[in-house]
């Protein structure tokens, strides 16, 4: 059996970026997905949906199931869970992708943003992993991974964008009380994080555009860090802050280069580190 083969992910924020890679690299060994976003129509500066996703995983050799899912909403992840259940069985693995992002100061950030960034990064990460709880502990292979930052509390990462700093950071403590709470039930809280920028839809419109794109890795970095994350003993690896490159160091990889999307470019260091 290849290492994921069987296995059920739920996927948030799937239909492009990092969480469409995790789909991918799970759906090579055979996985399961359970595409929760709710992008169902392509937009010019948005690319991709659900729906382009999961015909991308089956052509991969997974299995896909796309579910129109907004994380703010907890009755449409409510549903979601529950088709994803009675397609596969169960769920295995919960990848809380989904992020809204503001890089604004406190007099910068209109209320309704700091609600959204809180709504989806905060409460949708929490919503997830509770209504996923029940069948995460169902499995003999249960991993959480949040794509969120190491903690850290100097003035610096709070400075600038306050809101968005507090609204990510949530993540990363929902890992830290998480993995504690659930050490002794077998089900496995992760953050992870990458050491560049990525190239997304997010440093393309928000952060930098083409050019900061080109000083980037390609998200499949953080597919191949989330997916040696999971095949890992969930018991004995739980309540960690990993950095993507150096997941893959611990696997015995030395080279980082096919990563880059343009070799020629020197790396952007990514926020928070």
């Amino acid at each position: 059996m290849s290492k994921l083969e069987g296995r059920t992910l739920f996927v948030t924020g799937a239909s492009r970026g990092i969480g469409r890679a995790i789909a991918l690299r799970a759906a090579r060994d055979g996985a399961n997905i359970i595409l929760a976003s709710k992008t169902t129509r392509e937009i010019a500066k948005l690319p991709g949906t659900i729906h382009d996703a999961a015909t991308e995983i089956e052509a991969a050799g997974g299995q896909a199931l796309a579910c129109k899912c907004d994380v703010r909403d907890e009755e449409q992840i409510a549903a979601a869970v529950t088709a994803g259940v009675e397609r596969f069985g169960g769920i295995d693995i919960l990848v809380n992708n989904a992020s809204a992002i503001s890089l604004s100061g406190t007099l910068e950030t209109p209320l309704k943003m700091y609600d959204r960034m809180f709504d989806v990064n905060a409460r949708g990460s929490y919503a997830c992993a509770q209504l996923c709880l029940p069948h995460l502990l169902k499995s003999d292979h249960a991993h959480v991974l949040n794509i969120s930052p190491p903690l850290n509390f100097h003035p610096k990462w709070f400075a600038g964008f306050a809101a968005y700093t507090l609204a990510k950071y949530a993540m990363s403590v929902w890992v830290l009380g998480m993995s504690a709470e659930f050490a002794e039930r077998g089900v496995a809280f992760n953050a992870l994080w990458p050491r560049t920028t990525i190239d997304t839809a997010a440093v393309r419109n928000l952060l930098g555009g083409e050019p900061m794109a080109r000083r980037s890795r390609k998200p499949s970095i953080m597919a191949d860090a989330a997916h040696a994350i999971f095949v890992r003993d969930p018991r004995s690896c739980t309540g960690n802050f990993f950095l993507d490159d150096e997941v893959l160091t611990e696997e015995g990889v030395t080279d980082l280069g096919e990563y880059a999307v343009d070799p020629s470019q020197e790396l952007q260091g990514d926020l928070f580190l």
